[in-house]
């Protein structure tokens, strides 16, 4: 009989909110043949839209519903009140998990059999560990080794829900994590860091022909949002642009969206901030806006995901300028607002996850100090609920990151 281990999935509020966390008892996933199974060390928490959504209902839910602290704190009022019910309440079986063709020894914590889906409201997982198995096909030339730590690149078709091990079914989503860089950073980075990456590095093709055609005047960038995501962007963008020769020609202001996003961008040298108070009239936040960038700005790079965000953002671009947002909600705002951006001489281009070559990129900046990772926390996983909680009520700067097991 396979051996059992427990899969929690912490998904939207939905219709019924204990529908929102999901505890399942799922068997040992085999290891691929030509892959390998990997122990889930840390996680990012966060929650993703439910999957029975499609694309576009998913961009309509972000569209409708703004920021989703809302939503989180509905789920964080129902975990506090003790009201809402899993599927299954069994735990995981005991005994340790099925040995395949090579193992690495790992002690086991009993508390340690949760995951929690996570994506930053974008498609991907935010996972670190270690490699707990490879598959009976690989040559030991292959390039890796049971015990060495990896992070696992968002592919097409990724496991839904995090549970205790996670199959890999080709090793070339896996990227080695240098020893100078810890598990908890790491596991930062396969969406939220790799999409702010993706979203810079598109920009800094508009900026280098700006730079070009404008030798004289500052390329302006704008970039909206908080969290984990925009706080990634404004560190990727330094990097990228305050180098000797362009530090003086470019600008960068972040436009914050809650008041813990404020103070930590604050930490952020050479960096213009404006906060996006919702409580005023659009006019005052557009005129903020433009006075905090000097003027028009010539890029915006928009993570807040709803109409209104993108709306203001627009009278805060010049003509023929550049919009950037994520694939993710491409699919609804582009048809409400492509027409009106090319009626004011504006281009909205849909931003992807990223690839595995930038990735890989991205871990080695990263590990050699030249980009600097935003402030995270470290929470044991029997304390998901607790930290939707804390999510909800804005208690935590940065991420948040779960711990399944302790292997540092």
């Amino acid at each position: 009989m396979s051996k059992l281990i427990r899969q929690v999935s912490i998904e939207t509020p939905a219709s019924k909110l204990k529908d929102c966390v999901l505890n399942l008892v799922v068997p040992v996933p085999d290891t691929p043949p030509k892959g390998a199974r990997i122990l889930v060390v840390y996680a990012g928490a966060c929650y993703r839209k439910n999957q029975s959504n499609s694309i576009s209902s998913i961009s309509s839910q972000l569209s409708d519903t703004g920021d989703i602290t809302t939503s989180l704190h509905m789920l964080a009022k129902q975990m506090q009140s003790g009201s809402f019910t899993s599927i299954s309440e069994e735990g995981p079986d005991s005994a340790p998990a099925q040995q395949h063709q090579q193992s690495v020894a790992i002690q086991h914590n009993p508390q340690a059999h949760q995951g929690v889906r996570d994506g930053a409201l974008f498609p991907g997982f935010e996972v670190a560990g270690v490699i707990e198995s490879l598959g009976t096909e690989l040559n030991a030339d292959c390039g890796f080794k049971v015990g060495q730590r990896v992070i696992l690149y968002p592919y097409e078709g990724v496991p839904h829900g995090y549970s205790e091990l996670m199959m890999v079914p080709d090793l070339r989503y896996l990227i080695p994590i240098p020893e100078g860089l810890s598990l908890s950073v790491a596991a930062t980075l396969p969406t939220g860091a790799l999409l702010a990456q993706s979203a810079i590095i598109a920009a800094h093709k508009i900026v280098d022909d700006l730079l070009k055609s404008r030798p004289g005047e500052k390329v302006k960038i704008l970039i909206v949002g908080t969290g984990g995501l925009a706080l990634w962007a404004v560190r990727i963008a330094a990097q990228h642009f305050y180098t000797p020769a362009t530090k003086d020609k470019i600008q960068i202001t972040v436009a914050s969206l809650r008041d813990e996003g404020f103070l930590v961008a604050k930490k952020c040298e050479r960096v213009n901030i404006v906060q996006w108070n919702e409580d005023l009239y659009e006019k005052q936040l557009i005129e903020r806006t433009q006075d905090a960038c000097d003027g028009l700005v010539d890029i915006v790079i928009d993570f807040g995901t709803t109409s209104r965000s993108l709306h203001r953002s627009m009278q805060c671009l010049t003509k023929g300028g550049h919009i950037f947002i994520s694939d993710e909600v491409a699919e609804k705002l582009l048809p409400k607002f492509g027409k009106r951006a090319e009626e004011r001489g504006q281009t909205i281009e849909a931003v992807p996850t990223g690839t595995i070559e930038q990735l890989h990129q991205l871990v080695q900046l990263v590990s050699s100090n030249e980009i600097e990772p935003p402030p995270h926390s470290v929470f044991p996983s029997d304390q998901a609920a607790e930290v939707v909680r804390k999510l909800a009520s804005s208690e935590i700067p940065g991420r948040a990151i779960l711990k399944f097991h302790d292997i540092e």
